[in-house]
């Protein structure tokens, strides 16, 4: 049985070109027949390789090989959403909150999926409706972290009504508002003031953008709930309705943007059976220990440096003068 991976990647980036020269040897020798997303690449590669791309597609691949950050995993995920394949993200970028391998341990990645040594895990991902003014049908979208409607006009607010299961909910002028998914809840949302939910909780969260309200907190909404997000007929701005900071559908006043979480979830395979907690640490960077231990250790290592001192001084043939002044006391 042939094993296939598709490889998607950035091509503008020499180090991105570097890795998928890598990743490409690997995968081969590890007995995987590879293709490319990228055309222009495949050329770079060799004719053959050109071939295959256009043979393949992904739905006959085992797994789609993401180089790149986040922002690449989530182009990719464009081409995976609806299929079942499931993206496995080595990481190029800052963050890279949806990668699961780094750049030095990618042949290591190539063994364990050589080896099947990988779990799939399941993310939820939203539906989007956008209802625009005149328009006999909806425009019909997805995200996997999270859809922003946000003002098209930098200098003016937009004037949105906040709603929930058809009850609004509340009404105010702002810069946008974000609806996450728990995977997204360390994007967009995080950074607008929002909580960091666990992949595992099952649920939407809402997070308006400097919001001129008194109630205008982050919610976090469960997964059965429609959100709708109302731009008023008379906001100072229109709108503009992205997901994933790509796929972009401008709002005129009067238009109507309904999510819904998404019955069909996307996947990802996973080399590494750490918690997510140990993931939020080591991506931010976050301190795990308090300050009194912080200071002990501290202290410790300058006590074994005033060791080591005095330890080179002895092998010296001289005494410390501070050992010389306790020598006077005594």
């Amino acid at each position: 049985m042939t094993r296939r991976v598709l490889i998607v990647t950035h091509g503008g980036r020499p180090e991105a070109v570097v890795a998928l020269h890598e990743a490409v040897t690997e995968l081969e020798r590890a007995g995987f027949t590879v293709t490319l997303h990228d055309d222009d690449l495949a050329e770079r590669f060799g004719d053959h390789m050109a071939r295959t791309r256009a043979r393949e597609g992904v739905a006959e691949s085992e797994v789609v090989m993401v180089l790149g950050g986040d922002g690449t995993i989530l182009r990719a995920a464009e081409l995976t959403h609806g299929t079942g394949v499931p993206l496995l993200g080595v990481n190029l970028g800052h963050v890279g909150f949806l990668a699961e391998s780094e750049r030095e341990d990618l042949r290591a990645a190539v063994g364990r999926l050589a080896a099947y040594d990988y779990t799939v895990e399941e993310r939820t991902i939203v539906e989007v409706r956008a209802f625009l003014p005149g328009e006999p049908e909806p425009l019909v979208g997805w995200a996997l972290n999270e859809a922003t409607v946000e003002k098209a006009q930098r200098e003016r607010m937009i004037e949105v009504v906040l709603g929930v299961d058809g009850r609004p909910l509340s009404s105010f002028g702002c810069d946008g508002v974000v609806t996450a998914t728990a995977t997204g809840s360390t994007a967009h949302a995080f950074s607008a003031g929002g909580p960091v939910m666990w992949p595992d909780v099952d649920a939407v969260l809402v997070v308006p953008l400097a919001a001129h309200a008194l109630f205008a907190r982050p919610l976090v909404v469960g997964p059965r709930s429609t959100i709708t997000v109302d731009v008023l007929p008379d906001s100072a701005s229109s709108g503009v309705l992205t997901c994933d900071g790509r796929r972009r559908i401008d709002l005129p006043n009067g238009s109507r943007v309904e999510v819904r979480r998404s019955d069909t979830p996307l996947r990802l395979a996973r080399l590494s059976t750490a918690p997510f907690t140990d993931r939020l640490v080591s991506k931010f960077s976050l301190p795990v220990v308090g300050w009194r231990e912080r200071a002990a250790s501290v202290a410790a290592t300058a006590g074994t440096t005033a060791e080591r001192a005095a330890a080179a001084a002895a092998d010296a043939g001289r005494v410390p003068e501070d050992q010389d002044a306790t020598d006077e006391e005594e």
